[in-house]
């Protein structure tokens, strides 16, 4: 593996750019060998989406690996992000349309916002991105808007190549007179996007309506040229360096965006439409960029609201992203954020981001409306799990009856805090799931922004996911005092599957002692399937299911093994933990164990820590909760 210092100088000598300038008639070659160079700005955001990969899976779906490390979970609003910039990219008029993110605070909408900035950035730095810009133009303008109107249509002809935009006011004074109308003579350089350098990428942040300038947006008159220049309206007297005019070629972030003043609002009307700045003392200038808005839920309802804003409401298209519902995904998110911490050598248990990310996501659910369905059983089938009566077949009908699902809840954000709290905590050296479940309990208590029936709701919740949490612990005992445990697993699946495969070809078994053929054994079946509520009238559509996914497993070249079936997976080792019950709560609960007892619990905590990635801590905690909990069994 290459070390840090290799990496870096790989990545230096990767974004070397030497430094291309010439002039127009030498632009015009390199634009006939590769015209993506002239590609417009959503184009060339749509193209730095696609560079990144794009996978299709078994429903059909795109998923965009540009995206894949940073944002978990919303899927459908990043396609519909993406459909958005393939559409304009096309040249059809969704290219005159503000992208609008809205959802609740903490769902990922900035953070896309900021992931198209610097992706935007480096992809300029490419070859299959690369940017030319007229050299002492300050909006950075396509070199192809020197061509008169009149041989445009021509050009188009001859290259495929449309040409929209208009020269801004100082290159039109500049071709008069510095290059005497001789387009071939105008200079031409490579540009790369910077937001610090204040080139292609453009942010805005409203603040104080009485206080703002509009020429944040626009630019503004440099009083100190007037004198130099005689008028207001000379372009040279004219600074162009507004957000909009630093974001032509490339986009622009418009933070908060419905806080802003109706004054910044109507300028991006015309920018939306017409792809044209306006501003005071000049012509209408053409500015080719892509403006993405976000803003919170409350907000967007009150503008959609207000029919004063109707036009522009028509000029925008919006993206509604709602808070993640996986809770794999989830704990994507957490680590992430982890990663940004530093834990000071703190361990964080096996599961206790699990257990956490599970409780946010049951705030986030809401209550479903078929017989049957429980949030715990719907928040497995949301992270691709099938569940006693319903399957992944189901989830449409499922998510059409919950329209604001993922729009409450609590967020990624107080999670990451009661972490963040539970990891100062003084005397803490690892954090396990009762000691994350605790500390989000202290959270809502503590706050005062929670209302009552909300803090009663999350306590219920937060006892669902200690519940979910209680079967997970004795799980992870159970494999820990087996180290046999998955031969003994594929043991015991590949008897199941014997009678199973007997039992649905009506054919018999040989006893491996006596030699005799014998019935399936119905007893050993439904002892599994019982084990997940399989009813007695839904044993036959199990089996057959089962043998479905054995038969897909070997066409594909796959083995089939007890992990496969995620039902399956868990009545086995429920049946084994079962069988076991008895020897491990008297290993564990012993309050004077023998040397035995002793070395069979070192041998299991070793296991857990070698295994199962616990340190001697957690471990140690894991047996006392488990012990805990076979006290209370009868």
């Amino acid at each position: 593996m290459a070390s840090i210092l290799e990496k870096i100088e790989s990545h230096i000598q990767s974004h070397h750019l030497a430094p291309w300038e010439g002039t127009f008639r030498d632009y015009l070659p390199l634009l006939l060998q590769q015209p993506t160079i002239a590609q417009r700005a959503h184009a060339r955001l749509y193209s730095m989406i696609k560079s990144a990969g794009v996978q299709i899976d078994e429903a059909g779906k795109e998923h965009y690996a540009f995206f894949e490390q940073e944002l978990f979970g919303i899927d459908e609003p990043l396609a519909k992000v993406v459909e958005y910039f393939k559409a304009a990219s096309l040249g059809s008029d969704v290219g005159r349309r503000i992208l609008l993110l809205y959802g609740p605070p903490s769902s990922g909408k900035s953070q896309l916002v900021i992931l198209l900035k610097r992706g935007l950035e480096e992809f300029s730095r490419s070859e299959a991105g690369a940017v030319y810009a007229i050299a002492d133009c300050p909006q950075h303008e396509e070199p192809l808007n020197l061509i008169p109107h009149v041989l445009r249509r021509d050009f188009q002809d001859e290259t495929g190549l449309y040409i929209e935009g208009e020269l801004c006011p100082l290159c039109s004074l500049h071709l008069r007179e510095k290059y005497h109308n001789d387009i071939y003579k105008v200079p031409v350089r490579r540009i790369t996007f910077s937001e610090k350098e204040r080139c292609g990428v453009g942010t805005f942040v409203p603040s104080d309506p009485k206080s703002q300038d509009i020429a944040e947006l626009v630019g503004s008159i440099d009083l100190s040229t007037i004198g130099d220049y005689g008028s207001e309206s000379d372009p040279r007297a004219y600074r162009f360096d507004g957000e909009l005019n630093v974001a032509n070629r490339g986009m622009m972030e418009f933070i908060e965006m419905l806080k802003a003043d109706e004054r910044f609002l109507y300028v991006l009307l015309t920018l939306a439409q017409e792809k044209n700045i306006k501003t005071g003392r000049f012509p209408l200038i053409y500015a080719d960029e892509c403006v993405v808005a976000h803003t919170n839920e409350t907000e967007f309802n009150e503008f959609l609201a207000d029919k004063k804003s109707e036009a522009l409401h028509d000029r925008m298209i919006m993206v509604r992203i709602p808070y993640n519902l996986k809770v794999s995904q989830e704990e994507r998110i957490y680590h992430k954020l982890l990663r940004q911490t530093d834990r000071q050598g703190l361990h964080i248990a096996p599961h206790a981001l699990r257990v956490a990310a599970i409780f946010a996501i049951l705030t986030r659910l809401e209550e479903p409306k078929i017989a049957g369905l429980t949030l715990l059983k719907k928040l497995k089938l949301y992270d691709g799990e099938d569940v006693e009566g319903f399957r992944q077949k189901d989830l449409k009908l499922i998510q059409e009856q919950a329209e604001r699902e993922g729009m409450d809840g609590i967020s990624p954000r107080f999670i990451i805090n009661r972490i963040s709290s539970s990891l100062i905590k003084p005397g803490r050296h690892c954090i396990n799931p009762i000691d994350m479940l605790r500390s989000i309990k202290e959270g809502i208590e503590s706050q005062g922004h929670f209302k009552k029936a909300d803090r009663e709701r999350y306590s219920q919740l937060i006892a669902e996911a200690r519940r979910e949490y209680d079967e997970i612990a004795r799980n992870d005992v159970q494999k820990a005092f087996f180290v046999s445990f998955e031969q003994e697993a594929t043991t015991l699946v590949d008897n199941y599957l014997d009678n199973v495969e007997a039992y649905l070809d009506h054919t018999k078994l040989t006893d491996p002692i006596t030699g005799e053929e014998v019935a399936p054994d119905e007893k050993l079946m439904r002892s599994l399937e019982q084990k997940v509520q399989v009813p007695e009238h839904g044993k036959e559509s199990f089996r057959n299911e089962i043998f479905r996914k054995v038969a897909m497993a070997h066409r594909h070249g796959e083995t089939f093994d007890y992990t496969s079936h995620e039902k399956l997976k868990e009545a086995i080792e429920k049946q084994l933990f079962e069988e076991r019950r008895d020897t491990i709560k008297l290993t564990i609960s012993s309050r004077s164990p023998d040397t035995e007892q002793v070395r069979k619990l070192n041998d299991v905590i070793d296991t857990l820590v070698a295994r199962e990635g616990y340190c001697a801590e957690c471990a140690n905690e894991l047996l006392k909760y488990v012990s805990s909990l076979l006290a209370r069994e009868k």
